[in-house]
């Protein structure tokens, strides 16, 4: 396999689990902070939290990585092209996805606490929870935006 073949099948793989890790990650987030068991959000946010780590953190490093260097074989000047607009996008996921991971850290914690203690969740958990939630969607709609210029642009690779 060419290199330019192998680097444009990590990236569409990249894009893959953004997207799907950071829709998994969404959907039981909320599925279990809707259902108010305790037990469920503290096992739900202890294992969202390793899918951000080893999922979401891993495949946010390897797309510009690979998407820079496939850039770089074409030939093609990233600030002149719809690649520089994925980039600001790119950037304002990171952006939004570095205090959205501080926030699972913080409801993972007060989840775990709570279960420990036998108490329910604190008001602070659900306030945290709508602060996420709203890091995370424009950050959604900016991965959907990035994923529309892949597909739309391929006469540049």
């Amino acid at each position: 396999m060419e290199t330019f073949s192998l680097l444009e099948l990590l990236h569409i793989l990249g894009a893959m689990v953004l997207f799907g890790s950071g829709l998994g990650i969404a959907f039981f987030m909320v599925a279990a902070s809707r259902s108010g068991n305790v037990a469920l959000i503290a096992g739900t946010a202890r294992i969202v939290v390793i899918a951000d780590i080893a999922l979401m953190a891993t495949a946010f490093v390897l797309q510009p990585v690979t998407g820079l260097s496939m850039a770089h074989i074409a030939h093609i000047h990233i600030w002149q092209s719809w690649i520089a607009i994925s980039l600001g996008l790119y950037a304002v996921i990171g952006l939004l996805w570095l205090p959205g991971f501080w926030l699972r850290l913080q409801m993972r914690e007060m989840a775990a606490t709570a279960l420990a203690a036998g108490t329910p969740l604190p008001e602070r958990y659900r306030r945290f929870m709508r602060l996420w939630y709203w890091c995370g969607a424009p950050g959604f709609i900016a991965i959907i935006a990035i994923l529309y210029f892949m597909v739309t642009q391929p006469e540049y690779w």
